[in-house]
This record gives C-alpha cells, sequence and structure tokens, in this order.
C-alpha cells in the first residue's frame, strides 16, 4: 500500500501494523480488571453518613442567629444611643452567621449534585467504552480485524460487484 493511501485512510503502516498486532481479548479482559478494580476501591471506601444531621445543624445555627438578631434588635432600639451602635453591629454579625450557614447547606447541596452528574457521566462514558469493546467486528477466525483483513474482506466484495 502506497503512503498517500494510508494518509488518506489515516491507516497505520505496514511496520507500525506488524508491531502492535491486536491480541484478542486483551482490551476485553483489561477493562474488566479496571472495572473489578473500581469496585474494589468503591467498597473498601466508607460511605457517607451524616448528610441530613449537619443540615440540621446548619439549621439550628441559622435559627440561632436569627434569634440572637432579633434579640439585639430589640435591645438596641432599648438602651442609650450611644451604646445601641455597639449592639446593632453584634446584630448585624449575628445575622451573617445566619446567611453563612444557610449558604453553606446550599452549597453542599450543589456540590452533592454535581458529584452525581460527574458519576452519572462517569458510568455513561464506562457504557460507551464497553459498547464498543463489545461490538468490534470479528474476523471469519473469530479474532479482531486487523488492516490488513478487512482490506482483503473489501477487495473481496469489489471483485464480485
Amino acid at each position: 500500500m502506497t503512503k498517500k493511501l494510508e494518509e488518506l485512510f489515516d491507516i497505520a503502516s505496514q511496520e507500525e501494523n506488524e508491531l502492535h498486532e491486536p491480541v484478542p481479548g486483551v482490551a476485553a479482559e483489561v477493562t474488566g480488571d479496571a472495572l473489578s478494580n473500581l469496585e474494589k476501591i468503591e467498597n473498601a471506601l466508607p460511605s457517607v453518613r451524616g448528610l441530613e444531621a449537619s443540615d440540621l445543624e446548619l439549621d439550628g445555627l441559622a435559627s440561632k442567629a436569627e434569634t440572637s438578631f432579633q434579640d439585639l434588635m430589640d435591645l438596641g432600639m432599648q438602651v442609650d444611643s450611644r451604646f445601641s451602635g455597639d449592639i446593632f453591629s453584634v446584630a448585624s454579625t449575628m445575622l451573617n452567621h445566619a446567611i453563612t450557614a444557610k449558604t453553606a447547606k446550599v452549597n453542599k447541596k450543589l456540590k452533592m449534585i454535581e458529584l452525581q452528574l460527574k458519576k452519572a457521566q462517569l458510568d455513561q462514558r464506562i457504557a460507551k467504552e464497553q459498547e464498543k469493546i463489545e461490538n468490534i467486528p470479528l474476523g471469519e477466525s473469530g479474532k479482531a480485524l486487523d488492516r490488513n483483513e478487512l482490506l482483503r474482506i473489501l477487495s473481496e466484495k469489489n471483485t464480485e460487484e
């Protein structure tokens, strides 16, 4: 085969093809080993527990901060004006803590959703790669077709027509 045809069809040259002769079943075996190793790692990692408990804790902190804010605002309205500025400053800090607690809760949920989407995307990629491996065309001998075998089959079809 000429260099121009190899470049046109984006086919490896004969020398490269002989060096990298495909071994039947190796790709499926390697993928199977990788998947089994991944399953072992997932089983070894402890499952995440207490996600609901941390939500309750953040809700509790936010409600305490809101209650403290309201109490400090009421107190600031009842004291002398020279002391109310400091009380209002502390009250705004309490409100800031409440906002921070609620923001942390929302950020945690968004991070969990992001991780779930990444896992779904990874599962989809793995399924697609597995499908590619299962759909590898096999030759007459039951092994994967190499370039020469494929060209021989195509040339036989051209001569038949």
